[in-house]
């Protein structure tokens, strides 16, 4: 069975850390290019970070979160991961993990989509 599933949303302080995991099942990752996305109720989601598929060297990140968040991946575990240092009250949101066949930042790319994480930095 193809799944993803988030782990490691909570709430903290400004200035903090989280580490935010996606567990993939069912395909490897390194076939494919893994993102973040977050989301507000109501609204579009929108891109965080995104690693590529085959050599996991090449990651890209929105502008707002560029040298403070990190996206890794472990091949061994099939796990992907968003380091979230220096936290800040608007990186507040619901947080996805997606899978996506080509190289892309577009949500519309991506055709796996776990459940989410919920992030709160209280301001």
């Amino acid at each position: 069975q193809v799944h993803l599933e988030e782990s490691g949303g909570g709430s903290v302080q400004a200035g903090d850390f989280l580490r935010l995991t996606c567990a993939a099942s069912g395909r490897p990752i390194t076939a494919y290019a893994m993102g973040w996305f977050r989301q507000a109720p109501g609204k579009e989601r929108v891109f965080v970070a995104a690693i590529n598929g085959s050599s996991g060297r090449a990651t890209e990140y929105a502008n707002s979160v560029k040298g403070r968040f990190t996206i890794s991946r472990d091949n061994a575990k099939n796990t992907v991961y968003l380091q979230m240092n220096s936290l800040k009250p608007e990186d507040t949101d619901n947080y996805y993990c997606a899978q996506a066949a080509d190289w892309g930042t577009r949500p519309i790319m991506y055709e796996l989509w776990g459940q989410g994480t919920r992030v709160t930095v209280p301001s």
